[in-house]
């Protein structure tokens, strides 16, 4: 069991028709289907976008982490989460593109600190096995 540090909490109203707010009331958005997906798109969020910003978020955290111990200067360094929604058989499952920016890193470094955050983020823990996540570097 793990020793729980923080919980969030939020509410989902409507599906992604609908709204999800936390019970903080930080979190307060509308949601709507993306064009791509028969929805009217615009200024709306979906659940994609939101397990994208909170992998990225996360992951980051976790780099910069591993980064710290193995004392590798990782300024400016940025990832990007690719959420993508698709069917599998008669079900819908997800995959996951993440992509490092490391102005400072070489790619083979940048790469071994991925593979290392892939090892420790909560995120890339709980998806381990369920859902395919790619690690790349850009430039």
């Amino acid at each position: 069991m793990v020793n729980v540090l923080y919980t969030a909490v939020a509410t989902a109203r409507g599906g992604r028709e609908g709204e999800v707010v936390s019970d903080d009331g930080v979190l307060d958005l509308m949601l709507a289907r993306p064009k791509e997906l028969g929805g009217p798109g615009g200024d709306f969020t979906n659940p994609e976008q939101l397990f994208a910003a909170g992998y990225s978020a996360c992951f980051h955290s976790a780099l910069m982490r591993v980064a710290g111990q193995d004392k590798v200067d990782v300024e400016g360094s940025s990832i990007t989460a690719h959420v993508g929604l698709g069917i599998d058989g008669q079900v819908f499952g997800l995959v996951v593109m993440l992509s490092g920016r490391f102005p400072t890193l070489d790619a083979a470094t940048a790469h071994e600190l991925m593979e290392k955050a892939h090892q420790v983020c909560p995120y890339s823990r709980a998806t381990r096995g369920n859902i395919e996540v790619t690690l790349t570097v850009t430039s």
